[in-house]
């Protein structure tokens, strides 16, 4: 993709500079911290790096609207769990129609807190993101609900049920 592409209209080599330099540093800065997010959030490490990717490829193709929001962060973070999570549906409806087929060769080799690891499966989706964005991203409430567009009380809410499943889980 070519940088003409993501910014409007005749642009000057200067601000295609420019406008290449602003989201080099955005990348490099939160690119990391959003896979491991997203990664956690997901409970499949490659799928939060794939996201994280992918979010980071739109952010460029948009990156003259996006780099006007006030959480650009989030809206990458937010970008990456609607595209996996889309993902994951498109993978599990191809899995529902194809025949059965084990394949004991497949074992991964992960070092987890497998405690926590396994706590964090009893959480709902929604959870899990809460969790996530709050302890492990130390985001404020009101970053993680503009994150994933809902309210600050339903971030409260989601966060006051997933401790509580997690204290009765570790």
């Amino acid at each position: 993709m070519a940088v003409t592409a993501a910014t409007s209209g005749g642009t000057s080599a200067g601000s295609l500079a420019s406008f290449a330099a602003e989201f080099d540093g955005f990348y490099r800065v939160h690119r990391d911290q959003i896979a491991r997010t997203l990664a956690l959030t997901l409970g499949d490490e490659a799928l939060g790096f794939e996201a994280a990717d992918e979010a980071m490829a739109r952010a460029y193709e948009r990156w003259d609207e996006v780099s006007d929001y006030a959480n650009a962060e989030g809206w990458v973070y937010r970008t990456g769990l609607n595209w996996a999570r889309s993902w994951l549906r498109r993978r599990k409806r191809a899995a529902d129609k194809a025949p059965l087929v084990a394949d004991a060769g497949e074992v991964a080799d992960r070092e987890v807190d497998v405690d926590l690891a396994v706590a964090l499966t009893k959480l709902t989706d929604d959870q899990r993101a809460v969790v996530v964005l709050r302890f492990y991203n130390d985001w404020s409430v009101e970053a993680t609900a503009a994150a994933l567009g809902i309210a600050p009380g339903t971030v409260k809410s989601r966060l006051s049920r997933a401790l509580a499943t997690l204290s009765d889980e570790l």
